[in-house]
């Protein structure tokens, strides 16, 4: 039975992905349809704005940006967080509150917006070289050599210091609620030095 449910599981999981790539693509063929899922979106996204802003950037360190992310990667994450794969009261609770159609809607609107340079204070130089040398040795396959991230990998270029420092201290610690993610591998080869160096560098990386 357990074998079962998980080849039903990665089944619909699939299916999801075509289905979210499939709309994407007729979004990127149709501007008559990307008007309206962006337009559609507009009205939705109020349910997001309070935390991560309505035009995707932030208003909290420990939020991410949204802005400028993989449509793909935000489809994904929605869909862990309607199923339980990944556990937040906050999100849980949202994802769920929004039909298929409008999640779709949704990471395509934050993926057209547009990254705000934030405003903290400049690491320090030998901090960011570090980061910058660990992250093309660690982290450069999966997220694209500027961070900007592609297909279901997250853009993590922009983001602040302390939502990423808080983001890898929760896999290397194996956060149960990112069972799963490839991430917790990642994360076993770094030491808190390494996270201080990372979250330097990719802060600091601009659009």
């Amino acid at each position: 039975m357990g074998r079962v449910v998980l080849l039903w599981m990665l089944l619909c999981a699939s299916a999801q992905a075509s289905e979210l790539m499939e709309r994407l693509a007729a979004l990127e063929q149709d501007p008559a349809r990307r008007e309206q899922a962006y337009a559609a979106a507009q009205e939705r996204v109020l349910l997001c704005s309070k935390c991560h802003g309505k035009d995707g950037n932030s208003t909290r360190e420990h939020i991410p940006n949204l802005a400028g992310q993989n449509p793909q990667y935000l489809f994904d994450a929605f869909e862990q967080y309607v199923d339980g794969q990944r556990t937040d009261f906050v999100m849980n609770q949202a994802a769920r509150l929004l039909t298929l159609n409008e999640r779709v809607n949704i990471a395509y609107y934050f993926s057209q917006q547009k990254v705000l340079p934030r405003t903290e204070a400049a690491p320090d130089k030998a901090l960011v070289e570090r980061g910058a040398q660990r992250f093309a040795s660690v982290c450069a396959t999966c997220h694209g050599a500027n961070a900007l991230g592609h297909d279901g990998f997250p853009r993590i270029a922009g983001q602040s210091r302390v939502y990423l420092t808080h983001a890898l201290q929760r896999y290397r610690n194996k956060d149960p609620s990112r069972a799963g993610s490839p991430m917790l591998a990642v994360a076993a080869l770094l030491d808190e030095d390494d996270v201080s160096a990372l979250s330097a560098y990719l802060s600091q990386l601009q659009p």
